[in-house]
This record gives C-alpha cells, sequence and structure tokens, in this order.
C-alpha cells in the first residue's frame, strides 16, 4: 500500500513541478490548427466518399 501512496505522490509533485504546461495563446493556436486540419479532413474524404458513389451508381447502373 505503501508503493501505492508513494506513486501517488511523485505522479501529483511531477505534474505540478517538471511538466511544461503551454501558455493559453499556444494553446489557442494549436487548437485552431487542429480545428482547420480536421475540417480539411473531413472535405476530403466527403469527396472521395461522394466519388466512390458515384462510380458505383454508375458501374451498377450499367450491369
Amino acid at each position: 500500500m505503501e508503493n501505492v501512496k508513494n506513486y501517488i505522490l511523485e505522479s501529483i509533485d511531477e505534474i505540478r513541478n517538471k511538466v511544461s504546461w503551454p501558455k493559453f495563446n499556444e494553446l489557442q493556436s494549436s487548437a485552431i490548427l487542429v480545428l482547420v486540419a480536421s475540417l480539411i479532413f473531413a472535405i476530403l474524404i466527403g469527396f472521395v466518399d461522394l466519388g466512390f458513389k458515384n462510380a458505383l451508381a454508375w458501374f451498377y447502373k450499367e450491369l
């Protein structure tokens, strides 16, 4: 049980004193970058899906 307590105390100490947390403006710019990248990937996947849908519709209509 002492090992668990020691682990928790060391984890808290590491989070408070050793982890370098980003500043708010860095966090904001990273969040915006992730949002824009996600939007671009969603649009790209949507176009690929639309292409496959049209190709399969054409293929099965021709049969």
